[in-house]
């Protein structure tokens, strides 16, 4: 930052660096064990979750572009940072883009940064944050939604690994391996013109797709385990567990009933 500054915009720097530096120090718990009670975790021992374990395992160590399908709600950025975290730019930058979180006219500033003077109220250069991720990761999440303009530039950074800055003429090549995820049907998106088919080619060098939980019931028991668990530590109180009975209507209600072989627990709520 250049002096002088002000006091938002510096705790708004802070603010972000310290969000990065958490998701680099905290790597995400793909074993499926519902005791533990860390914030980043993905839970699950069904079938086809273990099968997003698999793929996780095979993309990490590479430097591939993966591009994460699945409901709201799925933990798609959970698997975008359990990729990062066992790759081999693990501890090197990692940012998070929510493409429908920013403005569109914000978006590609936030993303490519911009010159001095690029337009009214550019009083000094700034570093987007592909150029700052320089290294490491960029995870573009909802994809799906990101204006067609933008998608140009997200397609010559993939194929050209370089940038330019909003209101520059300088080609800056920067090295970042991308991870996107979508909820959207991308397919019907290309048939209405409103996703780039070049860049959707780009971008499925491998897919991971994300069950809903309603296709993986076994595992709702283990995820109610986790989440008791998990705001009993964050409350500073006993466990309570979880009865048969209402393991039972969770169970039924994620589409069907409970094996009878649950365990009771020993504390009822």
């Amino acid at each position: 930052m250049l002096k002088p500054f002000d006091i938002p915009g510096m705790l708004g720097i802070i603010r972000q660096a310290l969000e990065a530096g958490r998701f680099m120090r905290s790597p995400v718990d793909m074993d499926g064990s519902p005791g533990k009670t860390t914030r980043e975790a993905i839970v699950g021992r069904s079938r086809p979750m273990q099968e997003v374990y698999k793929a996780i395992g095979r993309v990490s160590s590479t430097e591939a572009t993966v591009l994460i399908r699945g409901e709201s709600g799925t933990g798609k950025e959970l698997v975008a940072r359990a990729v990062y975290s066992h790759s081999l730019r693990a501890g090197k930058p990692f940012q998070v883009i929510n493409c429908v979180a920013i403005p569109e006219n914000l978006l590609e500033s936030e993303l490519f940064g911009y010159e001095k003077g690029a337009f009214t109220g550019a009083a000094h250069r700034r570093v987007g944050k592909i150029e700052q991720a320089n290294g490491g990761t960029v995870f573009l999440d909802e994809i799906g939604d990101m204006p067609f303009g933008i998608q140009s530039k997200i397609l010559r950074l993939l194929q050209e690994k370089s940038i330019e800055r909003l209101g520059g003429r300088e080609t800056i090549p920067v090295d970042v391996r991308i991870i996107a995820a979508t909820n959207r049907d991308l397919e019907t998106a290309l048939q209405q013109s409103r996703f780039r088919e070049d860049l959707y080619y780009r971008l499925k060098v491998v897919t991971i797709a994300l069950p809903p939980l309603r296709d993986r019931p076994d595992d709702i028991p283990l995820l109610a385990e986790y989440f008791i668990a998990r705001y009993a530590a964050e409350l500073d109180m006993d466990n309570p567990g979880i009865t048969q009975e209402a393991v039972a209507v969770l169970a039924a209600t994620g589409g069907r009933e409970m094996s009878a072989s649950w365990p009771t627990p020993s504390r009822k709520p």
